[in-house]
């Protein structure tokens, strides 16, 4: 079986979680192609040590370099969002596929660049929205296509507390330079693409509101403070092309959620949710129920892979990642999500930005103050 040589740039928690997937997949599926780690490439002098860690025989310290190299066909990027871009399209330009993590960039203008990079190029590209991987947000996406009849309402929300406390220390993520945007970007982004994925539709306008709540938190090393210049909440309201209401939410300040995700559809015939609290469950409403009998009903989900309907889990959905991926390529068919999926949420989350900037209060309180 021919070998699909892969090379991993960054090896924070998501490039570890991406290296995991690559290295079981194989294990587990028949695959056309057997995929091997092969490269690792890092800024920091860790990357030696964490390579060794991760099964990597080789290691990089300039993307540029891995994407150079021979023994390197599929580059997976799991940097900061400045660096999806120019890597990705460089990746591609060399003939390499590309599997990126979300969201796809930090502007529309890289993301158009990425997309435009990806049709002209030999290799394949692939957007890493991992959680359309678990086999529920598939059922989810049959029950709304096939049973929930016209869609009026889609409710999105990914709940985090992961810096209530505001002496967590500056990183990479709430710097705009870095990052593009704060929980807009890293979870928004899920939130879109899994309420667009589900509902079959897509954003079509928005109107939305930014808060940064700490403006400064101390560096990691010490040395003083740094300014928080990206958002620490995002709400926004939004209008489907097909005429559906939508409400999204996305936040770090949501005190004792971890990864609160989750996704309401409502519609004529009936109602679906998505949470990823628990991942291999459906809720269903039928609305064509008696009155009486009519009520959400949980409905458990598995992949046929797993013998027995056994659950999974959050690294399940890499592994599924790297499964489809792998197969696409063994095929020649463009994967999903694509390029031009990311540039579908980068688009959103760019107007709900543009839409903050422009936030127009109309106040509600009388010249009595009632």
């Amino acid at each position: 079986m021919t070998d699909l040589r892969v090379g991993v740039v960054g090896h924070g928690f998501m490039g570890r979680a991406h290296a995991h997937a690559w290295r079981s997949v194989g294990h587990f599926f028949d695959l056309p192609l057997s995929p091997r780690l092969s490269v690792l490439c890092g800024r920091s002098p860790a990357v030696g040590a964490a390579a060794v860690r991760l099964g990597f025989p080789a290691w990089e310290t300039d993307w540029r370099r891995l994407v150079e190299r021979d023994d390197v066909d599929l580059v997976d990027i799991c940097t900061p969002g400045d660096t999806h871009a120019p890597i990705a399209i460089v990746a591609l330009r060399a003939g390499k596929h590309v599997l990126c993590e979300k969201p796809l960039a930090n502007s529309v203008a890289e993301a158009e660049a990425m997309v435009r990079a990806a049709r002209d190029a030999p290799g394949l590209a692939m957007a890493g929205f991992n959680f359309r991987r678990l086999p529920s947000v598939e059922f989810a996406r049959e029950l709304v296509a096939k049973r929930a009849g016209e869609i009026r309402h889609v409710r999105a929300a990914y709940l985090n507390g992961s810096l209530v406390d505001p002496e967590a220390p500056m990183a990479w993520r709430l710097r705009v330079e870095e990052a593009g945007s704060g929980a807009l970007g890293d979870l928004g982004a899920h939130a879109i693409d899994l309420a667009q994925h589900l509902a079959g539709d897509l954003i079509a306008g928005v109107s939305g509101i930014t808060r940064t709540f700490v403006p400064e938190r101390p560096l990691a090393d010490g040395g003083g403070r740094g300014s928080v210049t990206v958002d620490d909440a995002a709400a926004f309201v939004a209008r489907f092309s097909r005429g559906a209401l939508g409400v999204f939410e996305a936040t770090r300040y949501a005190d004792g959620r971890a990864e609160g995700l989750r996704v309401e559809l409502d519609g004529s015939l009936g109602s679906v949710i998505f949470d990823l609290g628990s991942p291999n469950e459906v809720s269903f409403l039928d609305a064509t129920d008696p009155p009486a009998e009519r009520g959400f009903r949980r409905i458990r989900v598995a992949h046929p892979a797993w013998w027995y309907s056994h659950a999974i889990g959050y690294e399940h959905t890499f592994t599924h990642q790297a499964r489809d991926l792998v197969e696409a390529i063994g095929s020649g068919v463009r994967p999903t999500p694509s390029f031009e999926d990311g540039l579908r949420v980068q688009r959103v989350l760019d107007a709900v930005a543009t839409s903050s900037g422009d936030w127009r209060d109309v106040l509600t309180s009388g010249v009595d103050g009632c």
